[in-house]
């Protein structure tokens, strides 16, 4: 059996991988924008963001929730964000150039060790990041040490699969093609911090209270099949890490099945597609 990989090699390849998809989010970005704009107030409104704040926020990707934040705490706030891939930050820094943002700056690093000192953020923010992590409760402590007393942290991470079948359809057609292996429920993955009351216990053990967990549950939709399909071949680093397997024909056959089996969320010449997203929220003590 081959040794595990560490938790250095796996940020190292997640690095790799991010940097690799960082065109197609630029490329989708506004698609995005809007499809989980809802998500972004979500997460601003339950970090209780406000004018004047120093907000870090946390896998900050191609920029958001981040720029929204910044719009948020104003001129007289400010906003860090960060990630691992240097060239999902730069897409980030181009559009806070474009929207005028100067009160924001983006830096690489590691969640796991944060570079700043404790109590240094009024509030915290990261979509769809800490999943991702191979030691979530030492991400925790982190978080809990660079919130200044009073703060608040707001994560937004991936419920269950079946709830969100327009990432779940595209690894059961590969499956149909090629043999995957059973997917470890501990490891670093999108569904890794599915279930209930796990990210919020993390966070309850590294000090933190007020702690709510809940699904948020809303829909996005694709103009066509082919639009959903194009965008999952441009921005899903672990489909394209799997899709590089196969051959021409099993990418194909593979496409072909991810066609019919977004037949039953075809809804009024658009593909609609509900999802699911735990939110989960909590307070520095004082």
């Amino acid at each position: 059996m081959a040794p595990q990989p560490t938790a250095q090699q796996l940020i190292e390849g997640q690095r790799q991988d991010w940097n690799r998809v960082a065109s197609g989010w630029e490329k989708w970005d506004r698609f995005f924008d809007e499809q989980l704009a809802c998500l972004n107030h979500r997460l601003v409104a339950d970090a209780r963001l406000r004018s004047g704040m120093k907000v870090l926020d946390l896998g900050s990707g191609t920029g958001y929730p981040a720029i929204l934040g910044a719009h948020t705490v104003g001129p007289t706030g400010q906003v860090i964000g960060m990630d691992l891939a240097e060239q999902m930050l730069a897409a980030a820094r181009r559009k806070a150039m474009s929207r005028g943002l100067a009160n924001m700056t983006f830096q690489t690093g590691d969640v796991t060790s944060l570079p700043f000192e404790a109590n240094a953020f009024d509030a915290i923010t990261s979509r769809f990041c800490l999943m991702f992590l191979p030691e979530i409760p030492k991400a925790a402590a982190e978080i809990a040490r660079v919130l200044k007393p009073g703060g608040w942290v707001a994560a937004a991470v991936w419920s269950a699969p079946e709830k969100n079948p327009s990432i779940g359809l595209s690894m059961m057609a590969i499956k149909q093609v090629i043999e995957l292996p059973p997917p470890d429920p501990t490891a670093p993955g999108i569904f890794r911090l599915a279930k209930p009351g796990d990210l919020a216990g993390m966070l309850q053990q590294a000090g933190l209270i007020d702690v709510t967990d809940q699904e948020f549950l809303a829909e996005w939709s694709y103009a066509s099949a082919d639009e959903y399909y194009t965008s999952l071949m441009d921005i899903a680093a672990p489909i394209q890490n799997l899709m590089a397997r196969l051959s021409p024909a099993q990418t194909q056959e593979v496409r072909r099945l991810i066609t019919q089996a977004i037949t039953p969320f075809q809804k009024d010449n658009h593909i609609v597609f509900p999802f699911a997203v735990r939110i989960v929220a909590a307070r520095k003590p004082r």
